[in-house]
């Protein structure tokens, strides 16, 4: 046989790919982060390889660098984190249509079994065999990459999949120009979803925090109030009688994105539809 192959009873049998050694950071401990090997896949007929060139930090991931665990997920083994992510084409399968080397995209980081009944009914979000990635470069579904538009940076493309769940927030809530809204919790998911709604044509949108620097960036990016309330239970009613003031009487919508259970019992307080975004608060 020629270069790239052998013979096996008379038959040729292509050489399998070798895998690229790359460089990534892990979690390998409380507070410690080590630069190791990793082990790059070969390119799939339907795959991309992306070098990454911007990466969010996620509230999951200061979760697992503190405590090594983030909701019921406990990190057992050195663990590659990050999802939040963006990067440069540099090479494509050879199926591969949209896509061509020196495309910018934002990545779907989660690629899901496909086998899975959450998966076959089309909501391969939920798919409990779920695999994340943080390394650059890396190899991945060419479906879960999409083109950035060119007056797009990279720094924003890497926001995309947090606005994304503002995006499918304000869709399952149907939020339209009719719709007020209050969110509870101005951090970065509360923030993207404020843009979303206003993108969604909501009339009123206000926020409510314990900070005030978190509040002062909701004020800035367009939210039309802002409550401070507290932890203490006993100014509840208070606090609610505020919010009900600040939305003129009337909250269609109420988005929870830090799960307190304080933050519960304020919206289950009169407000008409409730919907739940947190995750590891």
């Amino acid at each position: 046989m020629g270069k790239g192959g052998q013979k096996i009873n008379g038959l040729a049998k292509k050489a399998k790919p070798v895998q690229q050694e790359n460089m990534a950071a892990y979690l390998v401990d409380v507070n410690t982060i080590k630069i190791l090997p990793f082990k790059l896949p070969s390119i799939g007929r339907n795959d991309v390889r992306i070098r990454i060139k911007a990466v969010g930090i996620c509230g999951s991931d200061v979760h697992y660098l503190k405590t090594m665990k983030c909701a019921d997920f406990e990190v057992k083994e050195p663990m590659v984190m990050g999802h939040e992510c963006v990067g440069i084409v540099d090479k494509v399968g050879n199926e591969v249509k949209h896509l061509v080397p020196g495309d910018r995209v934002a990545v779907e980081p989660g690629i899901n079994c496909s086998r899975c009944q959450q998966c076959k009914r089309g909501q391969y979000n939920l798919c409990p065999d779920m695999k994340f990635f943080a390394t650059s470069p890396i190899v991945h579904p060419t479906d879960l990459c999409f083109k950035l538009p060119e007056n797009v940076s990279l720094e924003e493309g890497a926001m995309c999949e947090p606005l994304s769940v503002g995006v499918h927030a304000c869709r399952r809530a149907n939020v339209g120009p009719e719709t007020t809204v209050l969110i509870i919790g101005a951090r970065p998911i509360g923030l993207v979803l404020a843009l979303a709604a206003r993108a969604f044509v909501a009339p009123r949108i206000v926020f409510v925090d314990m900070d005030d620097k978190h509040l002062a960036m909701a004020k800035s990016l367009g939210a039309d109030g802002t409550i401070k309330v507290s932890t203490k239970m006993e100014d509840l009613d208070d606090e609610v009688a505020k919010i009900k003031e600040a939305m003129e009487s009337k909250v269609d919508v109420t988005f929870d994105c830090v799960g307190f259970n304080k933050t519960m019992l304020t919206v289950n307080a009169g407000m008409q539809k409730v919907i739940y975004i947190f995750y590891y608060y």
